[in-house]
C-alpha cells in the first residue's frame, strides 16, 4: 500500500489511495461512529470515476479485495469513461448530471455565468438529490446491507453525488455531522481538476464547479430536514434504513 498507515484513524494521508488514474479515491474507515465504535477500514471507499486506472492502480485495488462498484454516473458519462476494474461487479445507480444543463439554460437566457450563479446552481443540484434521486440512494443502502464485501461508490469527480452518498452512510453509522462535513471537504485537498479549457466558464466559475463548499452539502441536508424532520427520519422513510437496518450496518461496518 505504498507505506500507507491504515491504523492511524484520522490521518487524511492514510485515507486517500495514491492512484495515478484517480485522484479522489479514499477510504471511509477510522471515523468514530455510534457508541464509540469506529468505521472499519478497507470496506467502504468513495472515488471519482474509474475509467482511467493504470495497471499499477489495478494492482493496488486488487489488493483491497474490492468486489463491488456502485456507479452514480448518468448513461453518457458511463459510456464515455467505462469502469476499468476487471472481475468486479458494477452496479449502475444512475443520477443524470444536471449542472451542465443548468449552465446551458442560464447562458441561453442571456445570464452571465458568475461564481454566485454557479453556487446557486450547485445548491439546487444537491436539493434535487433529495427531491428527485432518493430511490438511487435507497438502492445504495440495499447493496450495503447485502454483505460487507469491500465496495467503492463513485460518480465522475467523486464529490457531489458521491459526497451526498458518503454523508448519508457516515450519518447512518453515527458519525457526527461536523466529521461528515470534514470528510466531504477533503475533495478540495485531493481532487485534481481536469485540464480542459472552457469556452463558457472563467477559472473562478470552474473552481465552484470542480470543488466543494459547505453550503452545497448543507443545502441537501436542509432539504432532508425540511421534508423529513431529520436525517434519521429520511433514512428510515425514504431510504428504508430503519432501526433494524442500522443495527445491521453497524455490525457490518463498525468495529466490534
Amino acid at each position: 500500500m505504498g507505506g500507507l498507515t491504515y491504523h492511524h484513524g484520522m490521518s487524511t494521508q492514510s485515507r486517500r489511495l495514491p492512484l495515478a488514474g484517480s485522484t479522489n479515491f479514499r477510504d471511509l474507515g477510522g471515523y468514530a461512529g455510534r457508541d464509540g465504535r469506529n468505521v472499519r477500514w478497507r470496506r467502504l471507499f468513495r472515488s471519482d470515476h474509474l475509467g482511467a486506472l493504470t495497471p499499477d492502480d489495478l494492482a493496488q485495488l486488487s489488493g483491497l479485495g474490492l468486489g463491488r462498484v456502485l456507479d452514480f454516473r448518468g448513461t453518457q458519462e458511463r459510456a464515455a469513461m467505462a469502469c476499468g476494474i476487471p472481475g468486479v461487479a458494477v452496479h449502475a445507480l444512475s443520477i443524470e448530471p444536471t449542472v451542465v444543463q443548468g449552465i446551458q439554460d442560464l447562458l441561453a437566457a442571456g445570464t452571465t455565468l458568475t461564481p454566485q450563479a454557479t453556487v446557486a446552481l450547485m445548491e439546487q443540484t444537491y436539493r434535487d438529490f433529495v427531491l428527485g434521486n432518493s430511490p438511487r440512494f435507497a438502492e445504495l443502502f440495499g447493496h450495503l446491507l447485502d454483505s460487507d464485501t469491500p465496495l467503492v461508490f463513485h460518480c465522475t469527480a467523486g464529490k457531489d453525488r458521491t459526497g451526498f452518498a458518503a454523508a448519508l452512510i457516515l450519518s447512518a453509522l453515527g458519525v457526527p455531522r461536523t466529521v461528515v462535513m470534514q470528510d466531504y471537504l477533503l475533495t478540495n485537498d485531493f481532487y485534481r481538476q481536469p485540464n480542459v479549457v472552457s469556452a463558457f466558464a472563467s477559472q473562478d466559475v470552474l473552481d465552484v464547479l470542480w470543488r466543494v463548499q459547505t453550503g452545497f452539502l448543507e443545502a441537501a441536508l436542509q432539504t432532508v430536514e425540511t421534508g423529513y424532520s431529520s436525517v434519521d427520519a429520511y433514512l428510515e422513510k425514504a431510504l428504508g434504513v430503519g432501526p433494524a437496518q442500522r443495527r445491521r450496518l453497524e455490525e457490518l461496518y463498525l468495529t466490534p
